[in-house]
């Protein structure tokens, strides 16, 4: 993605299901979790890099020995921070006391991290917030080992200020008015309330206050908890949880809107938030993982059982199609074949561009994440000189020379690297006049492989903003003096912000927005901006299920190929000597490229759950009220 957003946080949860002792004999260590934990937090540093946790649990503990240990991270590498300060203490713990390198239960009795329950997070600040206090996992003491609680989650909910309100009416008093402190102080209420009905029920049966302990554990219901915490979340979420005395959770939204991925055998449970990341960490195949269904959660008991239990009813499957596009890594067997089509379903409209030119055309992507649609984007255009040598082959009959043949066969997409990011560049100068340069030069470009006649074809995953392409790709493109630059997004236009957990909450940050402002300005329709602004303003006190989707009404007039070539207009510079066209995927071709993956609100607006509503209005309340801030 030329613009970089902040988006998506990862989850990792393993329960080992055998003694530590297994491990050590069977691989070695008996800080065989913490090492796969390394392992599956690295392999999702994509859906993270501001900041990184990890917190583990013991079980079977005495008491007065630590059973929970935590340790996060806002450094610049915070994954490696985290493992490198366990990883210091471990070294420190075996030199000075020699007799716990080959004896388990010293090691378990004595050293923090390691443990038979853990969970990882990786988190990019959808708020700008990167203190360690803002790192997930999070953790609620309490001296009832039953009580304590430890959340992590990819999610956002849309709902904060009635989630908050709700904690108020109970009696709560919440020390901020966070999505993430208060889905957690929901939880804990919850398990709060259901350990003392336990331990009241157990107390009635004629057991004494230590003999209830163990039984608590086995008689809490963790899926009765999560239906009553969850009830009235309106977001999307991949949650996982564990109790202090070892119960552990993953709860997925009903519209499956967030991904989480499990797999389980005699030895480990794992949930992540990506399939691969399973499949190479614990050498598993494509099939042995499986995906979590829709308002179901995975709940492994202190005992090692384990079953998936329906909490919410399922709404229609709407699981983001960014996971597809962009933030999942492609080395998913599906996504990777789901990329590729996306490539292949945008060359018709690039191939009538070009006037059908491959010979006169060169073919790139920019780095990285679209080189997967890219390879599709050739096979297709391949595909398609086939035919015309066929054609041409045959024209010719038996009046064709040979060299001709030879001629006609060697013709082949002419493929360059063309745009290369400098990762070492950093825009450190804040004055706009001074910056702007700064900011053209974060791509380089390949010299000497553009003619002057030919047309440049580069593809992008997706286009939010367009200002890297502006200010930098396409003046840098625009140096090797093509005739035309054609920037191919293998997703539709965003038009509508996120609500979810991706970094797109301003109305006006959107390329595509801004451009259809212009297309009403240039049409005598701005007047629908105020209608929008009115009708937005009107639904403020009515209740989520009520409230319309009005800012669709922008887009109405218009068909997508007039917003995409103001998008071209708006994204080329009077100094730019080529001719610039934007080219986006439709939605119906995203649809079938990515069949399981159908959540599309921000390219249609229509958003799977009621808050998504309100929440786009309140972005164009925003945006008309002139207030930079976030609508949720």
């Amino acid at each position: 993605m030329s613009d970089a957003i902040k988006h998506e946080c990862g989850i990792a949860l393993i329960r080992l299901l055998k003694p530590l002792s297994f491990y050590k004999e069977k691989y070695g260590s008996a800080f065989y979790g913490v090492n796969k934990m390394y392992l599956m937090m690295e392999k999702q540093h994509n859906r993270g890099q501001d900041g990184a946790g990890f917190a583990s649990i013991k079980l079977d503990t005495k008491p007065g020995e630590r059973y929970i240990s935590r340790v996060r991270s806002v450094a610049q590498q915070p994954i490696q921070d985290i493992f490198a300060q366990i990883n210091a203490r471990i070294n420190e713990d075996f030199t000075t006391n020699p007799e716990y390198i080959e004896n388990v239960d010293l090691q378990k009795k004595h050293m923090p991290y390691i443990g038979e329950l853990l969970l990882g997070h990786v988190r990019y600040g959808t708020f700008g917030k990167n203190s360690v206090e803002s790192v997930h996992p999070f953790l609620r003491q309490n001296n009832w080992m039953h009580r304590n609680l430890i959340v992590a989650g990819n999610f956002n909910m849309t709902n904060v200020n009635e989630l908050f309100d709700n904690l108020v009416q109970i009696g709560q008093h919440p020390k901020e008015k966070a999505d993430t402190i208060t889905i957690m102080e929901k939880i804990g209420h919850f398990l709060d309330d259901a350990v003392a009905k336990v331990y009241k029920n157990l107390k009635k049966e004629g057991y004494s206050k230590s003999e209830c302990s163990p039984l608590i554990a086995e008689r809490l219901s963790v899926a009765k908890i999560l239906r009553k915490a969850a009830k009235n979340w309106d977001g999307g979420y991949a949650m996982a949880g564990l109790l202090g005395h070892g119960d552990s959770f993953v709860l997925r939204d009903p519209a499956g809107i967030r991904p989480a991925y499990y797999y389980k055998d005699e030895e480990v449970v794992v949930v992540a938030s990506e399939r691969p990341v399973i499949q190479t960490v614990f050498n598993v195949p494509f099939e042995k993982v499986l995906e979590l269904e829709p308002g179901h959660a995975i709940i492994t008991k202190k005992s090692g059982e384990t079953r998936i239990k329906s909490i919410l009813p399922q709404l229609e499957r709407k699981a983001c199609s960014f996971e597809r596009i962009y933030f999942s890594r492609g080395s998913d067997a599906e996504i990777y074949q789901e990329r590729k089509e996306l490539g292949k379903l945008l060359m018709p409209k690039v191939l009538e561009a070009i006037d059908h030119d491959t010979k006169n055309t060169v073919f790139s992507f920019i780095p990285n994440t679209a080189e997967t649609s890219f390879f599709g984007m050739i096979e297709t255009v391949e595909a398609h000189l086939n035919q015309q040598k066929t054609k041409a082959i045959l024209a010719g009959s038996r009046n064709i020379s040979a060299e001709k043949v030879t001629e006609i066969l060697s013709e082949r997409p002419r493929i360059e690297k063309i745009a290369i990011k400098d990762v070492k560049l950093r825009t450190f100068i804040t004055e706009d006049s001074s910056r702007d340069d700064l900011v053209a030069h974060v791509y380089d470009i390949t010299y000497g492989v553009i003619k002057p006649d030919d047309n440049l074809v580069i593809i992008d995953d997706s286009i939010v903003r367009g200002t890297t392409l502006k200010k930098s790709i396409i003046k840098m493109m625009d140096r090797l003096n093509p005739k035309k630059i054609i920037v191919v997004s293998s997703a539709p236009q965003i038009r509508y912000p996120d609500c979810y957990g991706i970094d797109m909450a301003k109305l006006e940050d959107l390329i595509a927005f801004r451009a259809t402002l212009e297309l009403l300005k240039d049409t005598d329709q701005y007047h629908i901006v105020e209608d929008v602004y009115k009708k937005c303003k009107n639904q403020t006190d009515l209740k989520d299920e009520h409230v319309i989707n009005y800012v669709k009404d922008m887009y109405a007039p218009f068909s997508n190929e007039q917003i995409s070539d103001k998008i071209s207009l708006l994204l080329s510079d009077s100094d730019v000597k080529a001719e610039v066209k934007i080219i986006f995927q439709t939605v119906e071709n995203l649809h079938k490229a990515c069949p399981k993956n159908l959540g599309d609100w921000y390219f249609t607006g229509d958003y799977p759950t009621d808050g998504g509503n309100r929440v786009v209005n309140r972005a164009f309340i925003n945006f008309y009220e002139g207030n930079n801030e976030r609508a949720y």
